[in-house]
């Protein structure tokens, strides 16, 4: 393309650009020009453009669009270490060091707060979740053993409790394995809504935003997809559960140690003083278990003494003793001796909630609150400290490692190797929900691009199934066959997943879907809210509640609305690919109410509505705000606290105008650049020209 002059020396005059244009003398009107103003226009003047600065060029090839989905360039602000003295190279390194040390710290908290999330859902939802299974002859549907697998995992935030949960029914027979399946599924969906709570947490910066809430939803649609595809595949063939029942049967397991606690070997002294919780009260409820119900899922005692004892007992009758040697009568009861267990408290748990005997959804919400409050706050200063540390080189070297592919004949070997390096991430941290939490906010400040997060996902959904499978080898031997075969089937669920939407470059769909939500997202960021509502709760709870009504209420509502999404599907497929195919009015959907394919009218209304208290920045947040850029080494102008709109965003709203540069006092261009280019009449043009 031409290179275009300075702005700063442009001139309306366009004498500068044309040649021979000096020596030409202003043209002045004529009478009798005027009169034949009908017929001719303007005189023909025979002239060339000079072609360094063609405006025709300039036409022709409009100028690049950056795309959003590039990683930005970190670049140092800062000074050069060669530029530095000793005494400056000093602070920097003890600069590096508090900053690092500072990374570790808000991580460790950033950990026991998804764990303290953890419970409190726990607590707020848990005896709910336990409610949920305790009607196994419903769980017969697979359909809704999927919703319900989604919901208990939602609740509980934690896919290996409710897999327990499953494990617990499927050893006491009050489930069986092809119907257990379908909740593992469901907990597979339910389990990647933490990191896409984690995305929330960097609405402030929209390119931030665009690339978290792609990254972690990546996750959401991957298993959304799987389930889509290998539900109806194992509800027609059980597969999965033949593959995994010749394997249990082939090998002869024998129970081993208890699976390790890598990361919570840290984590647990610092979450203990916060709260204990008696997860078997959710197993005992799901089990029908009445007593359980009345029971506090907050542990009060952790050390305990059971005994047994034989203890004179009185009986009915004489066929109720354990021996006629060991009964006798006083003339008015009966006696015998039975051995007797009882409990004796010890001592008691050392946490904040042990002596305030508070209901369990009390202490739930106090711990919701709390947690989320740490979490947001860790999530932010390890996106600031991030954000100082990997600058210029730094962030070159970490990019390129992390971003770059293999030499060419092994380049399509890259990705394998990530799906590894996350299998092993997850394994060490034992929990996917960490590792793709922490991941999270990589991709949000450009460290990670999605296409590389994409199979460090897969590859932690692989570990979080191996630390299960390690899980279930520990097993007692009454559970150890039933648990080994779910551990397994979620295995397999999630290799059978990769198989679909990884090899085959065509096939990564869910790269594309979750890089259009983030764009959607980036641009109305209410409609991230939206999502997590619609896909974790709505859509389950409307499934499980026409499920509970039967197959012809499921069917009848269920089969119009998946024909009309697959037929919006197809028509959108058309109107991108072939419009030509269409009818004229079907190739677009203007035909509709504005309503109905645009968000532009819905955000107007919740702008409305959410008007009144979107309030300036407080006193407190520009104070936090120039702390959190001290500690970070920010710009004195930095404006990371995302509080105010930006300067463009609120002229846009006002409705202001872009004033173009002089040099665009020509028509066509500034038309053009204002988005009002119509197409010019072929007379003029040739005229021009």
């Amino acid at each position: 393309m031409a290179p275009w002059p300075e702005l700063g020396d442009a001139q309306p005059n366009p004498s500068k650009y044309l040649e021979g244009a000096t020596s030409q003398q202003p043209i002045t009107p004529d009478k009798s020009k005027e009169t034949n103003k009908n017929n001719t226009e303007v005189p023909v003047t025979k002239f060339e453009l000079l072609p360094t600065y063609s405006t025709a060029t300039l036409i022709e090839e409009p100028t690049e669009v950056d795309d959003p989905w590039n990683l930005p360039t970190l670049q140092d602000s800062g000074i050069k270490w060669s530029e530095r003295d000793t005494k400056g190279k000093i602070l920097c390194v003890f600069q590096g060091i508090g900053r690092l040390i500072l990374l570790l710290g808000f991580l460790y908290f950033f950990v026991c707060s998804l764990d303290v999330l953890s419970s409190a859902f726990q607590l707020v939802g848990g005896k709910m979740a336990g409610q949920f299974f305790s009607n196994s002859s419903i769980m017969s549907n697979p359909l809704l053993g999927l919703v319900i697998g989604v919901l208990v995992t939602v609740f509980v935030q934690s896919s290996s409790t409710s897999t327990s949960i499953v494990v617990s029914m499927v050893a006491s027979s009050l489930l069986t394995v092809r119907a257990a399946i379908p909740i593992i599924m469901g907990a597979n969906i339910g389990t990647s809504i933490t990191n896409t709570i984690v995305a929330l947490m960097q609405v402030g910066d929209r390119s931030e935003f665009r690339r978290a809430f792609a990254g972690a939803t990546v996750h959401d649609f991957f298993n959304w997809l799987s389930v889509l595809v290998l539900l109806p595949v194992e509800v027609a063939t059980h597969y999965l559960e033949v593959v995994t029942q010749l394997i249990v049967e082939s090998f002869h397991f024998k129970n081993g140690e208890d699976a390790p606690d890598l990361l919570k070997v840290i984590t647990k002294p610092f979450t203990k003083l916060i709260v204990q919780l008696d997860k078997k009260v959710i197993s005992q409820i799901a089990m029908n278990d009445e007593t359980a119900k009345n029971k506090s899922l907050v542990k009060i005692w952790c050390k305990t003494f059971t005994n047994m004892t034989q203890m004179n007992v009185t009986v009915p009758s004489m066929a109720n003793c354990t021996s006629p040697s060991l009964c006798w009568t006083d003339g008015i009861q009966i006696w015998t001796m039975k051995n007797v267990t009882y409990k004796e408290n010890i001592a008691k748990c050392q946490h904040i909630f042990v002596n305030f005997h508070l209901p369990d959804l009390a202490v739930g919400i106090i711990l919701l609150i709390i947690s989320l409050l740490v979490l947001c706050g860790c999530l932010i200063m390890i996106v600031k400290i991030l954000g100082s540390v990997l600058k210029g080189q730094v962030a070159t070297v970490i990019k390129k490692t992390i971003n770059t592919d293999f030499p060419f004949p092994f380049a399509w070997l890259t990705g394998y190797l990530a799906i590894l390096v996350g299998a092993g991430m997850t394994f060490i941290v034992q929990s996917s929900s960490v590792f793709t939490s922490a991941l999270t906010p990589l991709i949000g400040i450009g460290v990670i691009t999605i296409e590389r997060a994409y199979p460090l996902t897969l590859g932690s959904n692989i570990g979080t199934t191996t630390t299960a499978i390690l899980a279930a080898l520990a097993s007692p031997g009454n559970t150890l066959r039933s648990s080994l075969q779910i551990a397994l089937c979620h295995f397999f669920f999630n290799i059978s997943g990769i198989l679909l939407w990884y090899p085959i470059p065509f096939t990564r769909l869910p790269i594309r879907m979750a890089k259009g939500l983030g764009n959607i997202s980036a641009k109305y960021r209410w409609f991230a809210v939206f999502y997590l509502i619609i896909f974790f709760f709505l859509i389950p709870l409307t499934v499980f509640g026409l499920s509970l009504a039967g197959w012809p209420v499921l069917v009848g509502v269920g089969v119009p609305v998946v024909f009309i999404i697959i037929l919006v599907l197809c028509l959108r497929l058309l109107q991108s690919r072939c419009p030509r195919v269409l009818p004229k009015k079907l190739q677009n959907w203007n035909f509709l109410p504005l309503c109905m394919h645009s968000l532009k009218p819905w955000d107007a209304v919740i702008s409305k509505f959410t008007g009144p208290f979107q309030m300036p920045c407080c006193c407190c947040c520009r104070v936090c705000c120039r702390v959190c850029c001290l500690l970070c080494g920010c710009p004195k102008c930095c404006r990371c606290s995302k509080c105010c709109q930006d300067l463009e965003e609120g002229q846009e709203a006002q409705g202001v105008p872009v004033k173009a540069p002089e040099t665009f006092d020509n028509i066509t261009i500034s038309r053009e650049a204002q988005g009002e280019v119509h197409a010019p009449d072929s007379k003029t043009e040739c005229t021009a020209l």
